[in-house]
């Protein structure tokens, strides 16, 4: 079973107040639904949106919908289920504002309302990629340039940064930050979805954290072995053409500690100077050294 298919089955278990089913059954049949004059037909894949969508409208008109069960267009694919509704035609449609392409303003007039349509969408037409197997990705399929803008907005009003794509002849409504994905799971109350989700995102971005100070500091200690070969290189330039007798008593002593430990950073350098010479040396003081050295091997090296 898929992320999305988990998500879908833990939303559609909720208990909901009456406002909630009217916005989820006004979204759910606006992207999921044929509607006619004799027939309202639901066709979705996940059993417990059907189970949902039925026990919704036995309890809100006391009609019974006629279900099948078919086999998917392949052996791949799950089972299709729906639903027809055949009673209350015309006072369902008006009640959940089907007539319209975008929902009367009483659909979703208030903060609970407008979570219940949300929610009805991801039920309806609404998938987010396994975090553990693939990119963040949330997205929305839908059939109609306008609804997709109404849609967009509306989850722009929680901040989630949505925005639109055509594909092919349908819409799509997408959301890649992780942050705003866990945000709509949470807004939807899909606490367990919510915590596998935030669970794999912190521990993704505990490892791409880890990988990122790992080659930071292997390119430090490149960055190290490069000076230090060249400080080597400059000494040995200098010892071939008259020996370290060219250089004064404190550049004299840098350069056979580098020679003696060719790969060490200035500060272990400075460390190990100290420690066996009980001379004390910064940094900044090897550096300054090492400058003077090199200015020297670049001198024979002109010369040459």
């Amino acid at each position: 079973m898929s992320f999305t298919s988990d998500i879908k089955n833990e939303v559609s278990k909720l208990s909901h107040e009456r406002i909630e089913m009217i916005a989820e059954l006004s979204v759910i049949l606006r992207n999921s639904a044929t509607i006619n004059k004799d027939v309202i037909r639901v066709t979705t894949e996940n059993i417990s949106v059907a189970r949902y969508v039925f026990s919704s409208i036995k309890e809100m008109y006391d009609i019974s919908c006629r279900i099948t069960v078919r086999h998917g267009y392949n052996y791949m694919k799950n089972y299709i289920y729906i639903l027809e509704i055949r009673k209350k035609i015309d006072t369902i449609i008006q009640d959940l504002s089907l007539d319209t392409n975008i929902p009367k303003a009483y659909i979703i007039d208030d903060d609970l309302s407008k979570r219940a349509y949300l929610r009805g969408l991801f039920i309806a037409c609404g998938s987010i990629n396994d975090p553990k197997k693939s990119r963040y990705h949330l997205e929305f399929f839908v059939d109609d340039e306008e609804y997709a803008d109404f849609i967009s907005n509306l989850l722009n009003e929680y901040y989630l940064n949505s925005k639109v794509l055509k594909r092919d002849n349908k819409y799509m409504i997408y959301v890649k930050e992780a942050e705003k994905i866990g945000d709509f799971l949470r807004m939807m109350n899909a606490i367990n979805a919510l915590f596998y989700f935030e669970d794999i995102r912190i521990y993704r971005d505990h490892k791409n954290m880890t990988n990122r100070l790992n080659n930071c500091e292997q390119a430090n200690v490149d960055k190290i072995i490069e000076t230090a070969t060249k400080q080597v290189r400059d000494i040995e330039t200098i010892e071939a053409e008259g020996g370290l007798d060219l250089l004064d008593e404190k550049e004299r002593l840098v350069a056979t500690y580098r020679l003696k430990y060719p790969e060490a950073s200035l500060i272990e350098l400075s460390e190990i100077i100290g420690y066996e010479t009980d001379t004390k040396i910064t940094k900044s003081g090897l550096y300054h050294r090492f400058n003077k050295i090199k200015a020297l091997a670049e001198r024979i090296r002109n010369k040459q």
